[in-house]
C-alpha cells in the first residue's frame, strides 16, 4: 500500500480530446509537498509516513511542530497529514513527491470537507416541498411541518431531517480518474468534480476499491531537480491513456432501416388496435340483436296468453 498524497484544490476547467470532445476536470495543486516523518513498526507499532505540504510562518505554529519540523529539517507545513503504508513502502523524512506519484488513467479516492453553507431550512438542506403558497398558510411556505405526534411519544426522534448547518462534512469521493500530471508544475487533472471550496486542502489517495494501476511507481514518485521533465501531452489535451473510445454512431443506412422498422410496428400496432375496436364494436351489436329479439320474444307470448 503507496502513501497518499496533500493537495490543494484550485478550481475547475476542461480539457480536450484529439477528436474534440471535452472533459471537465478539477486542478490540484501539489504545494511543496514532502516527508515530515515516518512511524516504524518496531518503534510506533505501525508503518506510516507523515507528509506536510504548504508553507507557513514560524510564529502561526507552536513550539512542538516547530521542534519536529526542525527535527525533519524542512520548512514549517500548513497541513501535515499522515498515511498508512506497507513497511516497504516507508520514505526518508524530507524527500519531495512530484505529480508523477500518479499515472493518467489511474482511478484515485479524494478526500476533503465539503463546503459549509451554514444554517440552512428544510427546503434547501433536505430537498422538502414545503407547505402551500396560496391558502392556508400564513408567513411558513418554507417551513418543513410537524415534527412529532402527540403526547406519546412526547418527543422528536433523533436523526430527524429538519433544519439545521448544511455542508463542512468530511466527504471521499471515490473512483476518480487522473486524466493528466504535470510533474513541472506540480498539478494533478482529475476528471469530474471534489469535495471543498477553492484554496482548501484535499487528500489523494490510490482507489481502495480497484487493484492498483500496473504503471504507478511503488513505493513513491519522488520529484528529482537533476531530472529534466518533459511534457507527454501537448497542452490543454487529455494524456492518450486517459482517451476511451465511445461506440460508433449509426451509419445513414443502419437509421433507415430502424426508423422503417419503428414504422412497420407502430402501423401493425394501430392495425391490431383497430381490429380489436372491430371486434368489440360486432360483439355490442350481437348482443344488443339478441337482447332485442329476446324482448320481442317475451312480448309475443304475453299477447298470446
Amino acid at each position: 500500500m503507496r502513501t497518499g498524497v496533500i493537495a490543494k484544490k484550485v478550481g475547475m476547467t476542461r480539457l480536450f480530446q484529439a477528436d474534440g470532445r471535452h472533459v471537465p476536470v478539477t486542478v490540484l495543486l501539489l504545494d511543496e509537498l514532502q516527508v515530515v516523518g515516518r512511524r516504524e513498526m518496531d518503534r510506533d507499532g505501525y508503518a506510516a509516513v507523515a507528509l506536510g505540504a504548504g508553507k507557513a510562518k514560524a510564529k502561526n505554529v507552536n513550539k512542538p511542530q516547530r521542534g519536529a519540523f526542525a527535527k525533519a529539517e524542512v520548512k514549517p507545513k500548513a497541513k501535515v497529514v499522515e498515511f498508512r503504508v506497507a513497511e516497504d513502502a516507508l520514505l526518508d523524512v524530507g524527500a519531495i513527491i512530484s505529480a508523477d506519484h500518479f499515472v493518467a488513467g489511474q482511478m484515485v479516492d479524494v478526500s476533503g470537507v465539503t463546503q459549509g453553507k451554514g444554517f440552512a431550512g428544510a427546503m434547501k438542506r433536505w430537498g422538502f416541498k414545503g407547505l402551500r403558497a396560496t391558502h392556508g398558510v400564513s408567513v411558513s411556505h418554507r417551513s418543513h411541518g410537524s415534527t412529532g405526534q402527540r403526547q406519546d411519544p412526547g418527543k422528536v426522534f433523533k436523526n430527524k431531517k429538519m433544519a439545521g448547518h448544511m455542508g463542512a462534512r468530511n466527504r471521499t469521493q471515490q473512483n476518480l480518474e487522473i486524466v493528466r500530471t504535470d510533474a513541472a508544475r506540480g498539478l494533478l487533472f482529475v476528471k469530474g468534480s471534489v469535495p471543498g471550496p477553492k484554496g482548501s486542502w484535499l487528500t489523494v489517495e490510490d482507489a481502495i476499491k480497484l487493484p492498483r494501476h500496473d504503471d504507478v511507481p511503488y513505493p513513491a514518485g519522488l520529484f528529482d531537480p537533476k531530472a529534466k521533465v518533459a511534457e507527454e501531452a501537448p497542452a490543454g489535451l487529455v494524456d492518450d491513456a486517459a482517451v476511451h473510445e465511445i461506440p460508433a454512431l449509426p451509419s445513414d443506412e443502419e437509421v433507415a432501416a430502424i426508423a422503417a422498422e419503428q414504422e412497420a410496428g407502430a402501423e401493425a400496432a394501430a392495425a391490431a388496435a383497430d381490429a380489436e375496436a372491430n371486434a368489440t364494436d360486432a360483439g355490442a351489436d350481437g348482443a344488443a340483436d339478441a337482447a332485442k329479439s329476446d324482448d320481442s320474444g317475451s312480448a309475443g307470448e304475453s299477447k298470446d296468453s
